[in-house]
C-alpha cells in the first residue's frame, strides 16, 4: 500500500497527461495517494487485514480499469496488469480464496474498462511500444518473491535470526491482543499445528479450543488483563484431519504459557507445545481400561460357565439326600447315617445358593439381569422375609420386628428382586448380630420414592472397612467376624439390585453399635428400562474409584 501509489503516479504521468491534463493527473495522483495510504494505516489501526483487504481490491479494480481505457483497451500491453490483481492477493491473504476475490476483481477491471470513458475525459490514445514498460517493472518484483518461496527453509539468515525465540525451543510462538485475538504466530505452526500460520490471526485460536477447555482459556486472559505476567494451563486444539485419518474432532492436548512483559499492557506472548506426557497417559490409560473390560468379561463368561455346570450335579445332590432322609428306600441301620445324610443336604443347599448368588452377580455385571417389575404391597415382601428367617432369627435368640408405616402402599418393582435384597440384608443382620439382639425391618414413603431399612444391634463396621463392601467375595477381615460362614457376594447382590432400580443404597454404622442398612427405590419403578431387550435392565458398567465419584445408583456412603 506505501509503494503502491508511487507506481501508480508514473502510469499517470505518461498515460494520461496528454489526454486529461495536468491538473487532473495531479488530482488523480493524490487520490490514489490517498486511497493507498488510508488503507494501510487501516491496517495499522486496527490490526486486521480483513476489511481493508476488500478496501484495496475494490480500489485496485477501479484504477486498472481506468488504466487500461487510458492506454488504449484490452489491445495494450498495460492490460497484462489484470494478472497482479489475483496474483497479489494471494500472496498477501495465503489463501485460495483471496486468489478467488483477487480474480474477480481483475474480471471487474476488465469488464468496466469500455466505459471508463464515460466518467474519465480520456482523449484518443494510441497503443506505444514503451507500454510494455508497466507490466515488465511489475514482472520484475516476482523474481525475488518466487526465489524465496522456491527455498523457504534452506535460505540465508543472519545469526541473530536464527536465535528467536521461535527457532530455539519447539513450540509456536504468538502474539495477541488484550482479549485473546492473535496478531501474529511464529511459522512453528506449519509443523506444530499443521496450520498456516494465518489461520490462527484473530479468533482462529480460540475457534480450535476444545470447547470444554474456553473456560480455563478465558479466565486466563482475565487474570493477565488484571495484570498477571505469567499463567499456564492445559487446552486440546482441533488439528486439520489427516486424509486417511478418522472423520471425528482431532483434538490433541497442548500446554499453552501466557506471559507479558511488565511494560506491555495490551499484547501478551503465547507459548503452544505439545503435551506429550498427557498423550502418552491417555493412551496407557486406554490400553489399561481395554485391559480391564477384556478382563471384566473373561471373568464373568468363567464364573457363569463354572456355575452352571455346578448347579446339575448340586441339584441331584440335594434331591437324592432329601430321598434319603425321607427313608423312601429303607431305614438306616445306623442314626449317625441319617445325620450324615442331613449334612450333606445342608452343604449342597448352602453351596447351591453359593452358586445362585454368583450368577446373578454375573448376569448384574453383564447387563442381562431378566426382571419384570410389576405393582405389590410392599409389607407382603416384608412379611415373606420374616417368615423365611423367623427360625434362623429364633436360633439366636433375636427379636425380628417389622416397622412398616400406613402408606409404603403399593410399589412398582421386580417381587423376586425386592424380596432378594430384603432376604439378603436380614441374613446379614442376623449373622453379625450377638445372641438376644434385635433387627428391624422398616419402610416409608417419601414422595415419589420407597425408603427401606434394615437396623440391627450387632458388631458394626470399622471405617477403614467401608471401602470393601459391596465388592463381591469380599468379607470384613477381622478375628471376630471371620467366625461366620459367608462368600460376601449378599451385599454386592443387593448393590447391583438396587441399581438396576435406580435406587441408592447407603449405611450407617459404628463399630459395638450395630448398622443401619437403607435403601431408597423409585415407587413407580424404573424408567431406564431397555427397549432391545423387553424384560431386561442392563446394569452400569464397572468404574474406577475416581469415576463413580457422585454417582448415587447403587453407591455406599457411611453417615458419622
Amino acid at each position: 500500500m506505501l509503494a503502491a501509489p508511487f507506481f501508480a503516479a508514473g502510469a499517470a504521468v505518461t498515460l494520461v497527461t496528454s489526454g486529461i491534463g495536468a491538473a487532473v493527473t495531479m488530482a488523480a495522483i493524490l487520490a490514489t495517494f490517498g486511497f493507498c495510504w488510508f488503507a494501510a494505516l487501516l491496517v495499522a489501526a486496527s490490526g486486521k487485514m480483513a476489511f481493508a483487504g476488500q478496501v484495496a481490491l475494490a480500489m485496485g479494480s477501479f484504477a486498472l480499469a481506468g488504466v487500461i481505457a487510458a492506454a488504449g483497451g484490452l489491445a495494450s500491453p498495460v492490460a497484462m496488469l489484470v494478472l497482479a490483481l489475483p496474483f497479489e492477493a494471494w500472496w498477501i491473504g495465503a489463501s485460495r480464496r483471496a486468489a478467488f476475490w483477487g480474480t474477480v476483481s481483475a474480471s471487474v477491471a476488465i469488464l468496466l474498462q469500455p466505459f471508463a470513458g464515460f466518467v474519465f475525459p480520456f482523449g484518443a490514445a494510441e497503443i506505444a511500444a514503451w507500454h510494455w514498460l508497466l507490466p515488465l517493472a511489475w514482472a520484475l518484483t516476482l523474481i525475488p518473491r518466487i526465489a524465496a518461496l522456491g527455498n523457504p527453509a534452506g535460505a540465508q539468515r543472519d545469526p541473530a535470526t536464527d536465535d528467536r525465540l521461535e527457532n530455539v525451543i519447539d513450540a509456536v510462538v504468538l502474539r495477541a491482543g488484550r482479549h485473546g485475538e492473535v496478531l501474529d504466530a511464529s511459522a512453528k505452526a506449519r509443523a506444530i499445528l499443521k496450520l498456516q500460520p494465518e489461520l490462527l490471526f484473530g479468533t482462529g485460536l480460540f475457534d480450535r479450543i476444545h470447547l470444554s477447555d474456553r473456560v480455563a482459556y478465558l479466565s486466563a486472559l482475565a487474570d493477565m488483563r488484571d495484570g498477571a505476567l505469567a499463567r499456564r494451563l492445559d487446552v486440546r486444539v482441533r488439528l486439520p484431519q489427516n486424509g486417511n485419518g478418522p472423520t471425528a474432532d482431532n483434538y490433541r492436548p497442548f500446554s499453552l504459557e501466557l506471559m507479558r512483559a511488565k511494560e506491555q499492557e495490551d499484547v501478551f506472548t503465547f507459548v503452544l507445545r505439545e503435551n506429550d506426557e498427557v498423550t502418552g497417559l491417555r493412551e496407557e490409560l486406554a490400553a489399561a481400561k481395554e485391559a480391564a473390560a477384556s478382563a471384566e468379561v473373561a471373568k464373568g463368561r468363567f464364573l457363569a460357565v463354572v456355575s452352571h455346570e455346578l448347579r446339575t450335579p448340586l441339584n441331584a445332590i440335594i434331591g437324592f439326600s432329601d430321598m434319603l432322609l425321607h427313608e423312601m428306600f429303607g431305614t438306616f441301620k445306623d442314626p449317625r447315617q441319617k445325620e450324615y445324610v442331613g449334612l450333606v443336604k445342608e452343604s449342597g443347599q448352602h453351596l447351591l445358593a453359593v452358586v445362585t448368588s454368583i450368577l446373578d452377580v454375573s448376569r448384574i455385571e453383564a447387563g442381562a439381569y431378566a426382571t419384570e417389575p410389576e405393582p405389590f404391597r410392599f409389607v407382603e415382601a416384608v412379611e415373606m422375609c420374616r417368615s423365611m428367617m423367623r427360625l434362623q432369627a429364633q436360633a439366636k435368640d433375636i427379636e425380628l420386628q417389622a416397622q412398616i408405616a400406613p402408606d409404603a402402599g403399593e410399589i412398582n418393582a421386580d417381587r423376586r428382586a425386592v424380596q432378594q435384597i430384603l432376604i439378603n440384608l436380614v441374613s446379614n443382620a442376623i449373622k453379625f448380630t450377638p445372641d438376644g439382639g434385635d433387627v428391624v425391618v422398616g419402610a416409608k414413603r417419601i414422595g415419589s420414592r420407597l425408603h427401606f431399612w434394615v437396623r440391627d444391634t450387632g458388631i458394626g463396621i470399622a471405617e477403614e472397612d467401608f471401602a470393601n463392601l459391596g465388592k463381591p467375595f469380599m468379607q470384613i477381615q477381622n478375628d471376630y467376624t471371620r467366625r461366620f460362614e459367608g462368600s460376601g457376594l449378599g451385599l454386592s447382590l443387593v448393590k447391583g439390585l438396587v441399581a438396576l432400580h435406580e435406587g441408592t443404597m447407603s449405611i450407617e454404622s459404628m463399630p459395638g453399635e450395630g448398622t443401619t442398612v437403607t435403601i431408597s427405590l423409585p415407587v413407580n419403578g424404573p424408567r431406564g428400562r431397555s427397549t432391545d431387550k423387553p424384560g431386561v435392565l442392563p446394569m452400569p458398567a464397572a468404574k474406577t474409584e475416581g469415576e463413580t465419584k457422585g454417582d448415587r445408583h447403587g453407591s455406599l456412603r457411611k453417615t458419622a
